[in-house]
């Protein structure tokens, strides 16, 4: 920053010198051909000596110019890049740490515009516009200070200039913005659609829904262009008057200059280096109002990128928190209300798990399950009632330390575009390959995993699709065996997975859950009696809770006929009709 400031300086420096040899020449000349100057100030005698050195003098200042142009466009361009890239990673780093009330409303297309091109295009604007605006408007400042001690009447109508350029600015500015925040916002949308498309893209081809589809990105693509078309047009319009705003001040001061002349007051050299310094000082001016477009459109970009980093997790973390040192610990709920968004799911849960329990959690969809779960993960935080892990309540613990104590298993488990070995060091980022390697065998994973074109050094494509859902899961079940918690969610983990590949995920969950608390999310029947308690929720209350056997031997209860009919479904009517 200091190296692209001193060469601002020098260029703006060197760009007051420019005029001065030309106008040295042209008064010599002047003197020569018998012209009366009188006003005092530097002369020289028209000679050749005279016309070399002040030609010398311009090349000097040119390759001066250049250089010092050259070395504050590298470290502006060095600084908005580093700035951008600061800023890209708090935006998102704190976009992760909001909680999933945030993310459930958010839109993720919309997000991640902010966070690329939002972020990008506040780095190019001012990189490209507002540092050399900058220079500009530096230079402007110290060519008025020399244009008054020139001719404090010509001077006058730089300051009438730049007065009506701010009128006419001010009037524009505001309907640019908003035009350009109205694009943004578009272009917003535009992203949100793309990813949701792609995302389910093969929904969409098995539904033919390509056109449909299609036809509403294409109007609101049409809608964005508007609102951009507007800012433009609003722009061009600022940038045309400015032309004639210009061209105005210029014809005002060649005729006023030239009569200055006449009268003795300047000389010819005078009025060259106020014509050249008015061109200079006004061009702060039209590219302001080239720039407005794209400023308007960076400022809207800004914002977006600010209410981004406004967004207020609503998990605090106390400052007195402290970090969770039970290594294995129980889990009570007291009198819990809980939900995701503004309606409440649990109604006033009381549960106590204790530490190695293996509890099954059941119940129709919407019940509550995964809710509980979210709320031992602090992934939200209860309406009222206290969550207690450890004996100590969630809201005085560290989350990235409650957290460390949780493994979580989902239906879909996300695996990410890098190498096998990476994805399952993210379970505890510090394991050796061999601690690796000796996951996946307890996770049925190390023989399919040798298999694949490099073993553990394959890198996935993207959500590893290139595998199936039964290898996904055991890979995912690699990376909770190494982060040694000693607590595991499983939410739903074997649902949708073949005969074949539910047994092998069956038999590495038996590896991660040896010893371990363990609380099992489950429409399946085998897994839920092979747990030690089970609990029945329904419209977010405990309506049934007991051990497997106990809840089977009465014939009457929720857990009894839900196995029954698991065990005996009901035919289809067809069927039965055949």
């Amino acid at each position: 920053m200091a190296g692209g400031f001193a060469a601002l300086a020098a260029d703006v420096l060197f760009r007051l010198l420019e005029p001065w040899p030309v106008k040295l020449v042209i008064d010599a000349v002047s003197r020569s051909l018998g012209a009366t100057l009188r006003r005092p100030g530097p002369s020289m005698n028209a000679s050749l000596e005279t016309l070399l050195l002040c030609g010398a003098a311009i090349v000097v200042i040119s390759i001066v110019r250049a250089i010092a142009n050259y070395w504050s466009a590298i470290s502006f361009a060095l600084i908005g890049s580093r700035i951008a890239a600061d800023l890209r990673a708090r935006a998102f780093r704190h976009v992760q740490s909001l909680s999933m009330r945030h993310h459930t409303r958010a839109s993720t297309g919309d997000t991640v515009q902010r966070l690329v091109g939002d972020v990008s295009r506040l780095q190019e604007v001012a990189v490209t516009a507002g540092l050399p605006l900058l220079g500009n408007v530096i230079t402007l400042l110290a060519m008025t200070v020399i244009l008054l001690w020139l001719d404090p009447l010509l001077a006058l109508v730089v300051f009438c200039a730049a007065g009506i350029f701010a009128l006419l600015s001010r009037k524009s500015s505001g309907p640019i913005t908003t035009a350009a925040g109205n694009s943004r916002r578009g272009e917003g949308t535009l992203a949100t659609t793309a990813a949701q498309t792609l995302g389910a893209i093969r929904e969409v081809q098995a539904y033919g829904l390509e056109d449909t589809i299609s036809a509403g990105f294409r109007s609101s693509n049409q809608a964005t262009l508007g609102t951009g078309v507007v800012a433009l047009r609003l722009a061009a319009g600022l940038e045309r008057r400015t032309d004639v705003l210009i061209g105005l001040a210029t014809a005002i001061v060649l005729a006023g200059g030239g009569w200055r002349v006449l009268d003795h007051s300047i000389t010819p050299g005078d009025l060259v280096v106020f014509l050249t310094y008015l061109k200079t000082g006004m061009k702060p001016l039209k590219d302001l109002a080239k720039q407005t477009g794209r400023i308007a459109r960076a400022t809207a970009s800004g914002e977006r990128v600010a209410d981004l980093l406004d967004a207020q997790t609503d998990l605090p973390e106390t400052p007195n928190a402290r970090a969770l040192d039970s290594r294995n610990p129980d889990i009570v709920f007291e009198n819990v209300y809980a939900g995701h968004g503004e309606g409440t799911v649990l109604h006033g849960i009381n549960l106590s798990i204790p530490a190695g329990e293996h509890l099954a959690i059941l119940g129709p969809s919407g019940a509550g399950k995964s809710t509980l779960a979210s709320l031992i993960l602090r992934m939200i935080d209860p309406i009222s009632g206290t969550v207690r892990v450890g004996g100590k309540d969630l809201k005085d613990l560290q989350i990235s330390s409650v957290r460390s104590h949780v493994s979580i298993l989902l239906q879909d488990s996300v695996l990410f575009g890098t190498t096998v070995k990476e994805n399952i060091r993210f379970g505890r980022l510090n394991a050796s390959d061999e601690e690796i390697r000796s996951a996946a065998s307890l996770a049925q994973a190390d023989t399919f995993i040798q298999a694949l074109p490099r073993g553990y050094d394959t890198v996935l494509g993207e959500a590893a699709k290139d595998l199936s859902g039964g290898q996904r899961q055991r890979l995912a079940i690699a990376r909770a065996i190494l982060r040694q918690a000693p607590i595991v969610i499983l939410d739903e983990a074997t649902a949708g997975l073949d005969p074949a590949s539910r047994e092998a995920v069956l038999d590495a969950l038996d590896a991660l859950t040896r010893e371990r608390t363990s609380i099992t999310i489950t429409h399946d029947d085998s897994s839920a009696r092979s747990c030690d308690r089970i609990i029945w929720l329904e419209n977010g209350h405990i309506v049934e809770e007991g051990r497997p056997a106990d809840l089977l031997r009465d014939p009457d209860t929720r857990f009894a006929v839900w196995v029954g009919k698991q065990r005996h479904p009901y035919r289809n009517p067809l069927e039965v009709r055949a």
